[in-house]
């Protein structure tokens, strides 16, 4: 029998790392992630070299995403095995912004887990299509167990956040911990960031993480911090995934 692993995930929409990157890095640090998903991750000229320092601040290392996929990325820590990775672009819109989706799968012991980042359209139509490309790149990933988080930049009412929870667990919505609104951090009224996972996963909490620390030997982050850093907050779930039984 497979031994089950209890990951924590946060996912979190950096805006290029044009605000405050060392205060990025305080909270992502402080919220002691396996994994992060990244949205706008830079991804123009020398992209790299921020996104690799960022994830060097936090402890972590780039597993897949920035340009390759258009903003979306993903960190992880050494407790994460890296099986495969894929970088897509999705389908261009005309005067749009070009999106797409960074994935991997990854293992912790004996458990394997699909990882998908995504940063939806702001028009409801490409929106829309872009929901049912993500649910068709996590059935395509060959796994049984998957987490997908990002940016939805709809509400839970809205079509498209309605078509992928009514698909996968809205973290929030089965397990509220922390906060509830993403945006923006000055005044926090509405959730349009989401950590999503396959039936499966059993969710332990997910919301907003408060200010403080998950591990009492790193310093932690601050209001104020959240408030630097970028224009959303975090979003942080714990996850029990099943391992492979045998």
């Amino acid at each position: 029998m497979g031994r089950d692993a209890v990951v924590r995930v946060l996912s979190y929409n950096v805006r290029s790392l044009r605000d405050d990157p060392a205060a990025v890095a305080r909270v992502v640090r402080a919220c002691a992630p396996d994994l992060v998903l990244v949205q706008e991750a830079p991804r123009f000229f020398r992209w790299r070299k921020p996104l690799g320092r960022l994830a060097a601040a936090a402890g972590l290392v780039v597993l897949a995403g920035g340009a390759p996929a258009a903003g979306p990325a993903l960190l992880c820590s050494l407790r994460a095995t890296v099986e495969s990775t894929r970088d897509e672009l999705l389908p261009l819109t005309p005067g749009l912004h070009r999106r797409g989706l960074s994935t991997a799968v990854v293992r912790f012991g004996a458990v394997r887990l699909g990882v998908l980042s995504y940063h939806l359209s702001l028009r409801k139509d490409e929106r829309y299509a872009q929901g049912a490309m993500l649910l068709e790149r996590l059935a395509a990933m060959g796994v049984e167990h998957a987490v997908a988080g990002g940016d939805v930049n709809e509400r839970p009412k809205g079509r498209t956040f309605r078509r992928l929870a009514g698909e996968l667990q809205d973290g929030w919505a089965v397990r509220p911990w922390g906060g509830e609104y993403t945006s923006t951090p000055p005044d926090p009224h509405q959730r349009i960031d989401a950590i999503f996972a396959t039936p499966g996963v059993e969710v332990l909490g997910c919301g907003v993480p408060a200010p403080g620390t998950a591990d009492p030997a790193v310093p932690p982050f601050t209001g104020d911090d959240l408030l630097r850093a970028t224009d959303h907050l975090p979003v942080l779930a714990a996850l029990r995934v099943p391992g492979a039984r045998s």
